[in-house]
């Protein structure tokens, strides 16, 4: 087994790390006080060919795997967790199911723009009423001719305030429950397409999170994301490829808090020396240092099968569960090696600890990803029966 970096992922760490720490990080706290979205940041990372990292060459992407997109989610994060959920979404919930799901033509209208940043995209599943229970939806899509007819509310949408497309999952048939979801490819400027409440958050509040609001808005039949009720399906396969993106942003928040806690331990004098020579910091940096490098692993695993192509659905969810729990006891730790500094603005640590809560929620709570994980080991223990 070799776990090294090709030429193309060590090139990709250096650049995402480079880029993180010269641009993201000393722009994080300002942008974490003031929730100013980072374009200009968002613009250097299309520059660099991170919003469309696994897109093909042809439909405007870097055309790289999916363990590039991982070492870059966790660079990028690193620096600036608001932008990493930035571009995690644009390369997971937008070009990742048009990528799949889509046509040629569809491909070369969104996707291409999409994957070179002259479009950003949001994700639109979860409701006021359904979160978890994604087939409780009640925004519908009705055929009427040559276009589907939206209405209802959709909520906790990233860049929803700032995205010019929206892949929309509803219900086209509400009698069917799951099978009666499609899925929809809707641009933001369509006649009835609204922003409602732009939420006031506890972290990553540089990354808009709104609600969106669809008042009979007219969607052409061939921007139907695959065939009428496949949206469920194209909705579970989406998140599936959105938690290695989440774990890799989780993993970019534990690790700078670890290394900053680290600094910390070195400089801190505490009875005469360093209270990285007493027993309990070392026992917390020991286990900080190892729950990242695990992490890690089984981000890397993930990645990696889905490049081969091979189930990687548990696989993912066991990464995104991991990583993100890891994350909350990392930067938890990290603010109390801080001590009282942990607590005040002044410094990082709290900040990591605000902007890593988010990772155990979005794109699948922790309860689903046992939900998922449980039901796949399950299933695999009785095919071997």
């Amino acid at each position: 087994m070799d776990l090294s970096l090709d030429e193309t992922q060590q090139m990709i760490l250096e650049t995402a790390r480079r880029f993180a720490e010269q641009e993201l990080a000393p722009i994080a706290a300002k942008t974490d006080k003031t929730g100013e979205f980072p374009r200009a940041q968002v613009k250097q990372l299309a520059e660099l060919g991170f919003l469309g990292i696994a897109v093909d060459e042809r439909w405007g992407g870097a055309g790289l795997d999916h363990v590039s997109y991982a070492i870059a989610m966790e660079e990028i994060s690193a620096g600036c967790a608001s932008t990493g959920v930035i571009m995690s979404v644009n390369n997971s919930l937008v070009c990742d199911p048009i990528g799949k799901f889509g046509n040629d033509a569809q491909k070369a209208k969104y996707l291409k723009p999409l994957a070179q940043g002259k479009l950003l995209g949001c994700f639109a599943l979860s409701e006021p009423g359904s979160g978890s229970d994604a087939a409780g939806m009640r925004t519908t899509a009705i055929r009427d001719g040559d276009h589907y007819v939206v209405n209802g509310t959709k909520n906790w949408i990233t860049t929803g305030k700032e995205a010019d497309i929206c892949i929309l999952i509803a219900h086209s048939n509400p009698v069917e429950r799951h099978k009666g979801i499609s899925a929809f490819i809707v641009e933001a400027k369509s006649p009835g397409y609204g922003i409602g409440k732009v939420e006031d958050k506890l972290g990553i509040k540089g990354s808009s999170t709104t609600s969106l609001v669809f008042d009979n808005v007219r969607v052409p039949v061939e921007n139907r994301l695959g065939e009428e009720g496949d949206g469920f399906k194209v909705a579970m396969s989406t998140l599936d490829g959105g938690r290695i993106g989440i774990a890799g942003q989780a993993l970019g928040i534990a690790r700078a808090a670890y290394q900053e806690a680290l600094q910390y331990s070195r400089e801190r004098v505490a009875f005469g020396k360093p209270i990285g020579d007493f027993g309990a910091i070392q026992e917390m940096l020991a286990n900080m240092a190892t729950e990242i490098d695990a992490a890690r692993l089984l981000i890397w695993r993930a990645a990696v099968a889905k490049d081969r192509k091979e189930k990687y659905g548990k696989l993912s969810a066991m990464a995104k569960l991991y990583a993100a729990e890891m994350a909350h006891r990392v930067t938890h730790d990290a603010l109390q090696i801080h001590g009282g500094y942990g607590y005040v603005k002044d410094y990082a640590a709290e900040r990591h600890c605000r902007d890593a809560r988010i990772t155990e929620i979005y794109e699948g709570t922790s309860e689903i990803q046992r939900l998922v994980i449980a039901r796949e080991v399950l299933t695999e223990i009785a095919a071997q029966a």
